[in-house]
């Protein structure tokens, strides 16, 4: 073994010690609380017969795109695809990208210069991080959802600052108060951006679009992985930050463009959608049910991510396997992945699950 392999064997001890250690393997089986499918489309035959059907006239979209966009990797259907979705959203501009990961990290690599400020909500996905990490701003954190951290440190800025959320967050469900969020921006000349990963589909196009919010914010991610139950995403805005990205955006210009059926799919996906309303309707149903079975106040707008804490690694690995052994599909949330002693369950509800499963859940949720 070579010095190289002995170092890496050093690292995964530290981890498997921490109880941290990652593998991968199938999916767990049983009863879907886990999944970000909030809508079932991942798995809905109708829609599954929809996109096969217009790929099966075009078999060359299940091949690569030979190029990154800049080079063979482009084409009149992806660009017709980003016009009618900057329409939907009623942004000047829409630029897709493979995955919601490469779309935070190519806005935030290259966007925000040396000099330049960006604040984000301490709850905020990794992939925000990670594009913070390749740019020369300084980044600061404020409290979550907390507008009077945020205002504190608005007010120390100088220069130019960007401030980064989640309209709903990916691991307690939690909902920015985007008005409120934007009010403050505009005070202190900042802007704000907005990630809509688990709020697109759930609430119409996101809720900056149910809000008529765009005007007002400088940029939006909008991923297709789960409500849509398909894979990419698309970063709206202006012609202007499109161009940009176009321009220095790393992850876009060196990267392979995804295939044409990527395309179809979130294509078909948002006729999909538009179509079936009864869908968001049906899920909210089923989200309200659980917190009623909880006796917990639901309020005007509930997220399908519902946070059930048992704090400690152990505490909570224990009632997840507790959970899987009883046929219920779950994953307990470990630290540090988020705060130590606030593990969780991160319990996703779908627009599939029966009343029936759902009490189930809850019966196994609140026994001792």
């Amino acid at each position: 073994m070579g010095l190289g392999e002995v170092m890496l064997q050093k690292r995964l001890r530290a981890q498997k010690e921490a109880q941290l250690y990652r593998s991968l393997g199938s999916t767990v089986p049983g009863i879907d609380f886990a999944s970000n499918d909030y809508l079932g489309l991942a798995a809905n035959e109708l829609f599954q017969e929809r996109v096969f059907d217009v790929i099966s006239k075009q078999k060359a979209a299940l091949l690569g795109s030979s190029g990154s966009r800049l080079l063979t990797g482009n084409s009149k259907y992806t660009e017709d695809l980003e016009h009618k979705i900057s329409q939907l959203h009623q942004v000047e501009s829409a630029l897709l990208m493979g995955s919601g990961y490469l779309a935070n990290l190519c806005l935030f690599s290259c966007i925000p210069q040396r000099g330049d400020v960006v604040i984000i909500d301490e709850h905020i996905h990794r992939s925000v991080h990670d594009g913070c990490q390749l740019n020369h701003a300084r980044k600061w954190k404020f409290k979550h959802n907390d507008l009077n951290d945020l205002e504190n440190l608005l007010s120390r800025v100088e220069g130019n600052c960007y401030v980064a959320v989640e309209s709903v967050y990916s691991m307690d469900g939690s909902i920015a108060p985007l008005v409120e969020l934007i009010a403050l921006c505009q005070k202190h000349q900042a802007y704000l951006i907005v990630d809509e990963a688990h709020a697109f589909g759930v609430f119409g196009w996101g809720l900056v679009s149910f809000y008529r919010l765009q005007q007002q914010v400088f940029a939006t991610v909008v991923t297709y992985g789960k409500a849509m139950g398909c894979h990419g995403a698309a970063i709206l805005g202006s012609q202007l930050l499109q161009q940009t990205i176009i321009n220095y955006g790393s992850p876009l210009i060196y990267s392979t463009s995804a295939s044409l059926a990527q395309w179809i799919a979130i294509d078909q996906g948002y006729d999909f959608i538009a179509e079936q309303q009864e869908l968001p309707d049906l899920l909210n149903q089923n989200i309200r049910f659980f917190r009623h079975l909880l006796l917990l106040e639901s309020d005007a707008l509930i997220s399908p991510i519902q946070a059930f804490y048992f704090p400690g690694n152990a505490s909570v690995r224990h009632k997840a396997s507790q959970l899987v052994e009883q046929g219920m599909s779950v994953y307990p949330i470990l630290s540090p992945t988020v705060a130590v002693g606030e593990e969780r369950l991160r319990i996703c509800l779908h627009t599939f699950n029966t009343k029936r499963q759902i009490s189930e859940l809850v019966s196994l949720l609140t026994k001792e």
